[in-house]
């Protein structure tokens, strides 16, 4: 089945007091989704416990955690400096252990890093494909998956479309590395909103839905779904399909606004 879920994009500390945190989880639960999409951080490791409680207590599962903060950080996946390579494999190993309990399956796309990072992408991709290898491995050993984001590239310098991230899946060879879509990103990259989801097949894990200007659903030229759109969104059944807007306002308008 389909896991229907809202991305928050505020990190779960930037959410406010456990009251408030409460509140913005009842109400994506009754705008109709059975779960939420984090965007973790170091702070947000601390309150993995206590999320666990306000999520079973208003009925939504924890289904997916993005990484991208840690880019923030300096810690990149194609960078020059291995140092901050080593910490951003070790960052990744320890969300892995942090969604581990809830099931959840992690979103590896800004931490790949941009042109500014590396400025040869066969190189930088070599070190992607290297330090991905080892998080696959990890997360092997602990039966969990993560999925690799196509980013647009004003945002990642590499691996920025479905194609080239599943090439980039077939080259790592870690069968726990998954690939996903965001149609924000398609909608930058891609000819067709369709043929990739067609392409990945069953490996497909994870969908992001999205507006193609990341405003209100229905603002852009995405939404209303054509008829196969609605087809391609449960041809990823298997995996789980997250709403999501990249503009900043409330979660809460921006989950009412995407469950209608």
């Amino acid at each position: 089945m389909t896991h229907y879920s809202f991305l928050i994009l505020q990190p779960l500390p930037e959410l406010g007091d456990p009251d408030d945190i409460r509140r913005q989880f009842d109400f994506i639960r009754d705008c109709g989704y059975g779960g939420v999409e984090l965007n973790l951080t170091l702070a947000s490791l601390k309150l993995m416990a206590p999320l666990e409680q306000w999520l079973t207590e208003s009925g939504l599962a924890l289904t997916s955690c993005c990484t991208g903060e840690a880019y923030g950080e300096g810690l990149c996946l194609s960078s020059p400096n291995p140092a901050a390579r080593r910490d951003a494999v070790r960052r990744l190993i320890e969300y892995l252990d942090a969604a581990r309990p809830f099931r959840a399956i992690l979103v590896v796309g800004l931490m790949l890093g941009t042109l500014r990072d590396e400025p040869n992408p066969e190189v930088a991709q070599g070190r992607i494909a290297e330090c991905l290898r080892e998080v696959g491995a990890a997360a092997e050993a602990r039966g969990a998956e993560f999925v690799i984001e196509p980013v647009n590239h004003l945002q990642v310098g590499f691996v920025n479309t479905v194609d080239e991230v599943r090439r980039l899946i077939r080259a790592i060879g870690s069968p726990a590395i998954k690939p996903m879509v965001d149609t924000v990103h398609m909608n930058i990259e891609e000819r067709s909103l369709t043929q990739p989801i067609y392409d990945c097949g069953a490996e497909l894990r994870h969908v992001h839905l999205c507006e193609s200007n990341g405003g209100l659903f229905g603002t852009g030229h995405i939404y209303p779904l054509s008829p196969g759109c609605r087809e391609w969104c449960h041809a990823g059944a298997y995996g789980r399909l997250c709403a999501e807007r990249t503009s900043q306002t409330g979660s809460c308008s921006q989950a009412a606004s995407a469950s209608e």
